[in-house]
Protein backbone atom coordinates (compact mmCIF):
# COMPACT_ATOMS: atom_id res chain seq x y z
CA UNK A 1 0.00 0.00 0.00
CA UNK A 2 1.58 3.34 -0.82
CA UNK A 3 1.10 5.91 1.81
CA UNK A 4 3.11 8.71 0.34
CA UNK A 5 1.25 12.09 0.64
CA UNK A 6 1.07 13.68 -2.85
CA UNK A 7 -1.18 16.63 -4.23
CA UNK A 8 -3.37 14.42 -5.42
CA UNK A 9 -4.22 12.73 -1.78
CA UNK A 10 -3.75 15.67 0.29
CA UNK A 11 -7.30 16.74 0.21
CA UNK A 12 -8.04 13.79 2.41
CA UNK A 13 -5.88 15.01 5.54
CA UNK A 14 -7.08 18.67 5.11
CA UNK A 15 -10.78 18.99 6.45
CA UNK A 16 -10.07 17.33 10.16
CA UNK A 17 -7.36 19.96 10.03
CA UNK A 18 -9.09 23.09 8.76
CA UNK A 19 -11.90 22.46 11.49
CA UNK A 20 -9.63 22.29 14.36
CA UNK A 21 -8.24 25.75 13.13
CA UNK A 22 -11.47 27.51 12.48
CA UNK A 23 -12.66 25.96 16.33
CA UNK A 24 -9.43 27.20 17.69
CA UNK A 25 -10.05 30.81 15.97
CA UNK A 26 -13.06 31.13 16.42
CA UNK A 27 -12.83 30.34 20.52
CA UNK A 28 -10.05 33.12 20.53
CA UNK A 29 -11.94 35.87 18.70
CA UNK A 30 -15.40 34.66 19.78
CA UNK A 31 -16.25 34.32 16.49
CA UNK A 32 -19.02 31.80 14.60
CA UNK A 33 -17.34 28.45 13.50
CA UNK A 34 -18.58 28.48 9.90
CA UNK A 35 -17.73 32.14 9.87
CA UNK A 36 -14.23 31.01 11.13
CA UNK A 37 -13.98 28.34 7.96
CA UNK A 38 -14.89 30.71 5.46
CA UNK A 39 -12.16 33.32 6.99
CA UNK A 40 -9.43 30.48 7.19
CA UNK A 41 -10.71 28.79 3.24
CA UNK A 42 -9.89 32.26 1.95
CA UNK A 43 -7.08 32.68 4.01
CA UNK A 44 -2.91 32.51 2.32
CA UNK A 45 -2.34 30.03 4.87
CA UNK A 46 -4.83 27.67 3.00
CA UNK A 47 -4.14 28.33 0.04
CA UNK A 48 -0.17 27.14 0.84
CA UNK A 49 -1.53 24.50 2.83
CA UNK A 50 -3.16 22.96 -0.76
CA UNK A 51 0.02 22.70 -1.66
CA UNK A 52 2.28 19.35 -0.81
CA UNK A 53 5.16 20.96 -1.06
CA UNK A 54 5.38 23.56 1.34
CA UNK A 55 4.47 20.67 3.53
CA UNK A 56 1.93 22.62 5.72
CA UNK A 57 0.48 19.79 6.15
CA UNK A 58 2.69 18.10 8.52
CA UNK A 59 1.90 21.00 11.18
CA UNK A 60 -1.18 20.17 13.76
CA UNK A 61 -3.63 22.62 14.46
CA UNK A 62 -2.14 24.73 16.54
CA UNK A 63 0.81 25.80 14.56
CA UNK A 64 -1.23 26.08 11.69
CA UNK A 65 -3.16 28.49 13.91
CA UNK A 66 0.09 30.45 14.42
CA UNK A 67 0.81 30.50 10.71
CA UNK A 68 -2.13 32.08 9.46
CA UNK A 69 -2.31 34.92 12.27
CA UNK A 70 1.79 35.40 11.33
CA UNK A 71 1.20 35.49 7.42
CA UNK A 72 -2.51 35.25 6.36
Amino acid sequence: MNREITNKNLYLLLPSKVSLVAEIYAKQKGTDIMDSLRLFYHSNTYKELEKEETKLWHYGPVALYEEWMENG
